[in-house]
């Protein structure tokens, strides 16, 4: 098939001002639970955008662990390469596709670190294998063979066969905090509806209508 002959027409909803909440993180609440509701494959998993100070722009996929009226959360390596992209530039991006449902979601934002406290907890919530993988990972590191990185979870999976594994002083948890959230509802002809929350300098959020 060629490519510009594939095509799909979103029909089965639209999304009007009078159906959004006050507030961005409201209207993701409603909408994730409405992904949840259709047992989407993790809805929870994003696109997470950097840029270091090369300004060269790296993507990739992770998962969203927490969200409240702060933010956004997920969790990685502090010495990975968005790790060292954030430290370079706090601002990145987030973006959810709820394809089955035509919707998107799009977050842009400051990024910084979680308290130990808080990484520390929700460590101590993985299972012991992702604890392990976190301890042992240099993540984005080059590696020579899989058969290393196997070996290296398995010595400390005998290590720790008893105990519990230490929590690393190098992982934690990244808070981005919003300043622009859009919500984007596919429609008939191309003609989507979006909608975007913008944080005024007062802490109130301007709802406008984008065009598709």
């Amino acid at each position: 098939m060629q490519l510009e002959q594939m095509r799909q027409e979103y029909s089965t909803q639209s999304l009007h001002r009078k159906d959004l909440e006050s507030t961005p993180l409201k209207q993701f609440e409603k909408w994730f639970n409405h992904a949840l509701d259709a047992k989407l494959l993790e809805p929870n998993a994003m696109s997470l955008a950097t840029v270091g100070e090369d300004m060269m722009p790296s993507i990739r996929t992770v998962l969203l662990k927490i969200y409240d009226e702060n933010g956004f959360v997920f969790f990685s390596n502090y010495k990975s390469k968005k790790a060292k992209q954030i430290e370079q530039n706090p601002k990145a991006a987030l973006h959810f596709a709820w394809l089955p449902l035509e919707r998107q979601v799009k977050i842009e934002g400051t990024i910084e670190q979680i308290s130990k406290t808080d990484s520390l907890k929700y460590f101590l919530s993985r299972p012991k294998g992702s604890q392990i993988g976190a301890y042992i990972s240099h993540q984005s590191e080059i590696i020579s063979s899989r058969s290393l990185l196997e070996a290296k979870f398995n010595e400390m999976k005998n290590k720790f066969l008893k105990g519990e594994v230490p929590f690393p002083s190098f992982w934690g948890g990244y808070l981005l905090k919003p300043t622009v959230i859009e919500f984007w509802q596919g429609g008939q002809d191309r003609l989507h509806d979006r909608f975007e929350y913008r944080l005024l300098e007062d802490n109130t959020w301007e709802i406008n209508r984008l065009e598709p």
